[in-house]
Order: structure tokens, then C-alpha cells, then sequence
């Protein structure tokens, strides 16, 4: 408990310090570009909230050294998360960072996990699939895209206060439920103490948007939550494998659904960013959109958009944190988020929102 406290108070006081000393770093640090598809902020605003919830995560680790096997796994964890995070943090500040070099160092990272903490895929749960698993440089290989796609994915939903942020806190408190049930501290350790680093850069980030997860913090994020889900499958056999993609299927169906669009449908490069995500559609065509002088109220648009997605997600994480060991009950659950997820986005696109979304 102490530890995130420690955690919280952390990243909640290294958030204010880099909000007041803007004026020294936010020449580099600031996301100067307004007319973005994805900029909805009116004016520049830091974007390295993730070097306030590293911090976080680091000075948790160096107070709760209660076992020395546990502070190793700990410790090389937030090792593994280095490359990821440093690139996206080098995206941050200079903004000529290319996504295929975000994503190589990001793909190093999940190799990393694998290597040191046997954090490997070897099954799914599908006989043939299973079959494939069962070789090491296949299992290797897949748990590195899994890894890499979903760290990627939290960079993608990055689109609104509190969005991408509060999307991890709520896929963190299922696994740590689930490792509660196991009493594995290992897990349970290091899933509240990335919630505790994460909200205490929230509190900032939501509603008003001061700071900015960036590049780095949703990549660290992502990669974190990627990393465990496989980590509490590995080490409790228990637990159905489609726990881990159920708790992240809003992120993947986001992720998934933009390659295709994109690639298939556009015609276009997956890499390049655009305002039709699923977020940016509910912001423009849900949420009523404001005037330039309400966007700086506490709860514009931009604020009030976030929530439907938080709601979206926690419909995906209740049944699986229920039905964690029953794989064929998770499969169908999974199958049916993406169904609803296709027709909301379809519904939304067409100008014929449900008139449940409409509060």
C-alpha cells in the first residue's frame, strides 16, 4: 500500500512540475501543432505526462523491495520498457520520429520481455494455432506482434483527455482483480502501480487537458498492459488465454478496424493519422461540439467524449474478469464486442446514431 502511495503522489507532483516549468521546456516539449486531424486543444500543451508516470512506477519499485526475485522481475520489466519509451519520448520532442521506427523499437522492447521474462504466447486455445505456438520462434515471433500491436494501439486511441490513460487504468484493474484471486503479489504489485502512476497524471490530464500522455506515455502504457496480460496467462494456466484479448478488445477492434479502413477501404497508408476514429467520430457527431471559447471550460467536448469510450471498453473487460477461465463463453463475448463495435461505427458514420448515445 505504501508503494503506491508513493506511486501516486509521485507522478501526481512531477505532472504539476512539468505543467509550471512549461514556459522553460515547452519550446520542445509542447504539441505546438493546433490543425491536426486528430488536434482538438486550443492551445500548446506538454506531452511527456509519461516521464511524470515512469517516475511514478520507478520510485514505487525502488519503496516496495520486499522480495529479492520479485524486485528483479520488477526492475527488468521496467528495463524491457526502455526502447518503447524512450523513442516515443523522442517523438515527443523533436516530432521526426517515423512510426516504422516507433515500432521497431517497440517490437525490441517485446523481444525484450520474452528473453528475460518468458512472457510468450504458446497457446490460444485453437488446435491449430496451438500446434504452430508449440514451436519457439513462432511463440517468439507472435507474442512480439501481440505486444507491439497493443502498445501501438494505445497510441492510436490517444485522441481525447483521459481516454487512452483511463482505458489502461480500467484493462490494470482486471488484472489486478484476477491476480487478487490467485494472491499472486507479483502481479498484483505491478498492475495497481501503474494504476496509481496513472491517475496521478489524470487528475491533470482530465477533464481540462493541461498535460499530454505523448507518444512515450501511451506506448509505456500499452506496452505495461500487454506485457502483464500475457505475464498473469504464462504464469496461471488457469486463466483462458482470451482473458488477455478480451480485457484489450477496444484497443485491438481500434486498431484492427483503421488498418482495414485505411489500407483496404482508403487505400491508404495505415501509419498516417486521420480524424475518423471511432473517438473522433463520437466527438464531431455524438457530442454536441462547442464554440473555440467553450472549449477551455472543464467539460467540453473534448472532456465529455472520453466516457463513452471508458463505458465501451468496461462492457469488455466486466465479462472476462466473470468468465476468465471458461474460453469458449470469452470467445463469444469477444466476437461480440467486435460485431458492436463495426455496427456503432457503422451507425455513427451514417449519421444514425442510436438515440441512446444522444445524452
Amino acid at each position: 500500500m505504501v508503494s503506491l502511495i508513493f506511486a501516486f503522489f509521485t507522478s501526481f507532483i512531477a505532472t504539476i512540475l512539468i505543467i509550471r516549468t512549461q514556459k522553460l521546456h515547452g519550446r520542445i516539449s509542447a504539441d505546438h501543432q493546433l490543425d491536426g486531424p486528430q488536434k482538438f486543444h486550443m492551445h500548446a500543451v506538454p506531452r511527456i505526462g509519461g516521464l511524470a508516470i515512469g517516475l511514478g512506477i520507478l520510485i514505487a519499485i525502488a519503496v516496495h523491495q520486499q522480495q529479492a526475485d520479485a524486485f528483479t522481475t520488477q526492475i527488468t520489466l521496467l528495463f524491457c520498457t526502455l526502447p518503447t519509451f524512450l523513442i516515443g519520448l523522442l517523438e515527443d520532442l523533436t516530432k521526426k520520429i517515423s512510426v516504422r521506427l516507433r515500432l521497431i523499437f517497440t517490437a525490441l522492447s517485446a523481444l525484450m520481455a520474452v528473453l528475460l521474462l518468458d512472457a510468450q504466447i504458446s497457446s490460444v486455445a485453437i488446435p491449430y494455432i496451438d500446434y504452430l505456438l508449440s514451436f519457439s520462434i513462432i511463440s517468439t515471433l507472435f507474442t512480439v506482434f501481440a505486444i507491439t500491436g497493443l502498445a501501438n494501439a494505445y497510441n492510436i486511441i490517444d485522441g481525447f483527455n483521459g481516454l487512452s490513460s483511463m482505458v489502461g487504468i480500467i484493462s490494470l484493474a482486471a488484472i489486478g482483480y484476477i491476480s487478487i484471486s490467485f494472491n499472486d503479489s507479483l502481479i498484483i504489485f505491478l498492475s495497481f502501480s501503474m494504476m496509481a502512476s496513472i491517475f496521478g497524471f489524470f487528475i491533470w490530464n482530465y477533464p481540462r487537458g493541461l498535460i499530454f500522455l505523448g507518444d512515450g506515455g501511451a506506448y509505456f502504457i500499452g506496452f505495461w498492459v500487454a506485457t502483464l496480460s500475457i505475464l498473469i496467462i504464462c504464469r496461471h494456466s488457469e486463466i483462458s488465454p482470451w482473458f488477455a484479448l478480451l480485457i484489450n478488445a477496444y484497443p485491438i477492434s481500434e486498431t484492427l478496424f483503421t488498418i482495414y479502413r485505411r489500407k483496404v477501404h482508403q487505400g491508404k497508408c495505415p501509419g498516417h493519422p486521420d480524424g475518423i476514429h471511432f473517438h473522433s467520430l463520437i466527438f464531431r457527431r455524438v457530442v454536441n461540439s462547442v464554440s473555440p471559447r467553450n472549449k477551455l471550460e472543464w467539460f467540453s467536448a473534448n472532456a465529455k467524449t472520453s466516457p463513452y469510450l471508458w463505458v465501451f471498453c468496461s462492457f469488455a473487460c466486466m465479462p472476462a474478469v466473470v468468465f476468465w477461465h471458461s474460453t469458449p463463453i470469452l470467445i463469444a463475448c469477444f466476437l461480440f464486442f467486435c460485431i458492436s463495435y463495426v455496427i456503432l461505427y457503422k451507425k455513427v458514420v451514417t449519421f444514425k446514431t442510436p438515440y441512446w448515445m444522444k445524452f
